[in-house]
């Protein structure tokens, strides 16, 4: 399991924070296709809903969340109802904030036929987010996908923004947010930049857990990409 901390926290800190464990929402028919989903809205594909029910029991036996946060996209809406049922929670709060990348004209495309076209058009060249870095060419992180597409500096200003929202809400307490790979992403790299994360995936379902200061506004990634309650079985 994947595990970083950038700073130790002792029980005061903690209660002038939020933890936010971050959920990826669980598998589609357009996941097991390698297909571009962006924020079309494919929902669950039976393996997608197992794999909620397994993350639902396992957030289930852990500290009670004092709220469940999702996208507003079938596929992460699905699995949020099933992780607020399991934990006791009686609603869930959709904000279109935590939706996946827009990708524009890419949405659709598996994989494959996306790469080749940004391969023959300078105007897709920021499409991967796992080569969008920190680092990487800033004309690259602003570069918005054509056909209304995000940038990845638009998707990273939107999620963010809104879990600085949550975590004001709820200093104190910890909150599920379920969301998107390439959203999950770019918080990731958000906290930690000093860990490009490059080529790192994040699992359907996996657990990635954020401490926001309610004092200094920092964030801490205590954990990413966790799949642990999966038992290597991503069904």
């Amino acid at each position: 399991m994947p595990l970083i901390k950038t700073r130790a926290s002792g029980a005061g800190e903690e209660e002038l924070s939020t933890e936010v464990v971050v959920v990826r929402h669980g598998e589609t028919p357009w996941n097991k296709s390698k297909i571009i989903q962006g924020q079309l809205d494919p929902e669950l594909n039976e393996a997608g809903r197992l794999q909620a029910i397994v993350v639902a029991s396992r957030l289930s036996s852990e500290a009670r969340p004092a709220a469940v946060y999702s996208s507003d996209l079938r596929r992460a809406s699905e699995t949020a109802e099933i992780i607020a049922g399991a934990c006791g929670v009686s609603n869930v709060v959709l904000n279109e904030a935590l939706r996946e990348r827009h990708m524009g004209y890419l949405q659709g495309l598996t994989w494959d036929d996306a790469k080749a076209l940004a391969k023959s058009s300078d105007s897709f060249r920021g499409f991967d987010i796992y080569k969008m870095t920190e680092g990487s060419d800033p004309d690259s992180r602003n570069q918005e996908m054509p056909g209304g597409g995000e940038s990845m500096n638009q998707l990273n200003e939107r999620c963010v923004s809104y879990l600085n929202k949550i975590a004001q809400q709820h200093i104190g307490e910890r909150v599920v947010v379920v969301s998107h790979g390439a959203a999950i992403l770019g918080l990731c790299r958000h906290a930690n930049p000093l860990n490009n994360f490059t080529s790192k995936d994040i699992p359907n379902t996996s657990l990635n857990v954020f401490r926001i200061s309610g004092v200094t506004g920092q964030w801490t990634l205590e954990r990413w990409g966790d799949m642990s309650h999966l038992g290597g079985n991503q069904f």
